[in-house]
């Protein structure tokens, strides 16, 4: 049974990859209004899709910890650089820790942090209510099975790129959005403050 599943993701991992290449290569469905930087989204979510068999894993940005720093450092760097590049921490959810008083079972480390700058976030969902669902921005530190810690966040190419061309002005607020959580992601992880 398990042989058969794997062979039925398979096969509906590589139709969808098919059907992605042929919008792009053979302009169907309007595929030439998007945005140009779409078709390296899209491609390189179809490669890890196909690698993984994970959705989840192909619309992430992860970015692993250096060795020795802790969680309570990487959510005090974390919420350091969100106010020095103007964005507010919103949001703090110590789910490992919640789910632990609840069963009394010791957890991996999950800790959902979220951050906002409400004057593009509400830009962003004048523009499309839509956008609304990727508010806020969130960080999720996590503990693999091997103790290593990893800081997760989405793929914001797909929010600013996977459509049709953003106005100038969102545009630019995309991507100091994007700007703005990558790098707070790559200075905690680092053990920068």
């Amino acid at each position: 049974m398990k042989f058969i599943k794997v062979i039925l993701m398979l096969i509906g991992a590589i139709v969808v990859a098919a059907a992605l290449y042929a919008f792009a290569t053979l302009n169907i469905g309007g595929i030439a209004k998007l945005d140009p930087k779409s078709k390296d989204v899209y491609s390189h979510m179809a490669k890890t899709l196909l690698e993984t068999g994970d959705i989840a894993k192909a619309t992430v940005r992860k970015v692993k910890v250096a060795e020795g720093i802790k969680p309570d450092e990487l959510v005090e760097s974390l919420n350091s650089v969100a106010t020095e590049m103007g964005i507010k921490p919103v949001g703090d959810l110590p789910l490992s820790k919640e789910v632990e008083a609840r069963t009394g079972k010791k957890q991996r480390y999950v800790r959902v942090l979220s951050f906002c700058n409400p004057m593009i976030a509400i830009e962003m969902v004048k523009f499309s209510m839509a956008y609304g669902a990727y508010l806020p921005c969130r960080i999720v530190i996590m503990e693999d099975d091997k103790g290593a810690y990893w800081l997760y966040t989405l793929d914001l190419d797909m929010m600013i790129h996977g459509g049709q061309p953003l106005p100038p002005k969102m545009l630019e607020y995309g991507n100091q959005v994007k700007k703005t959580i990558y790098t707070m992601m790559d200075k905690a992880a680092s053990g920068e403050f």
